[in-house]
């Protein structure tokens, strides 16, 4: 699978980037991933440019489709203002608002006080929840104290862990779903454990919950209109 990480650093060498690459180590033991890294510092001009002509240069469109095309991201941005920095809002404005659908994405930050910490849930969560992302639930923010003392070790570890099973899970339920829209309305979807008749709805349906690997058979259902079900209940 594809493990994008999208780091916001800016200077060299980068707190930022360390913690981008803790993450996605951490991963990498959790479920086998290919690693690629989009510093955007090395893309500033090119970000700044697409917003006033309306077209990624080279390199912007080559980082704009890894995120699009990765099965899970990683993304870490320092703190400026209280917020995430103006570079990584930037990158994520000029990406496709359809792009982060469904996908796996683990939240990071990093910043010269533990004051901050509370920009992962006000701002960078809400972000990609706007941008219909599947965000884990432990998120890592590293203050400069944190390095080297008790704690970080085991955050980054846990977060890495929910977003490896989620890699893992998301990406059988989309294998379902592209083996159904290949062979029609009647495939079968194989599983990690069994094989279930699905057709191209249903699969599509139901993917999103297979967090566990595998499909859960669904039955057609008949929708009765409200006012019907009312009248049924009178006298």
């Amino acid at each position: 699978m594809k493990l994008v990480v999208v780091s916001a650093g800016l200077s060299v060498p980068s707190s930022t980037r360390l913690l981008a690459d803790r993450l996605a180590a951490a991963t990498g033991r959790y479920t086998p991933v290919d690693v690629q890294v989009v510093e955007l510092r090395d893309l500033a001009v090119e970000i700044a440019h697409n917003f006033t002509s309306g077209f990624p240069g080279r390199a912007l469109s080559a980082a704009l489709d890894a995120v699009t095309e990765a099965d899970g991201l990683i993304v870490v941005t320092p703190v400026f203002s209280a917020s995430y920095s103006g570079l990584f809002k930037s990158f994520f404005d000029v990406l496709d608002q359809d792009a982060l659908t469904g996908k796996p994405v683990l939240i990071a930050a990093t910043g010269g006080s533990a004051r901050h910490s509370l920009v992962l849930e006000h701002a960078l969560r809400p972000l990609f929840a706007y941008l219909r992302a599947v965000v884990v639930p432990t998120a890592v923010y590293a203050a400069s104290e944190d390095w080297g003392a008790e704690g970080l070790a085991e955050r980054i570890d846990r977060a890495a862990g929910e977003l490896g099973r989620l890699m893992e899970g998301l990406g059988s339920g989309a294998g379902a779903v592209r083996r159904a829209d290949a062979a029609g309305t009647a495939d079968v979807a194989e599983t990690a454990d069994a094989s279930v008749a699905v057709d191209t709805d249903t699969a599509a349906a139901i993917a999103p919950r297979a967090l566990d690997g595998a499909l859960a058979s669904a039955d057609r259902f008949t929708v009765i209109p409200f006012e019907q079900q009312l009248a049924a209940l009178r006298p």
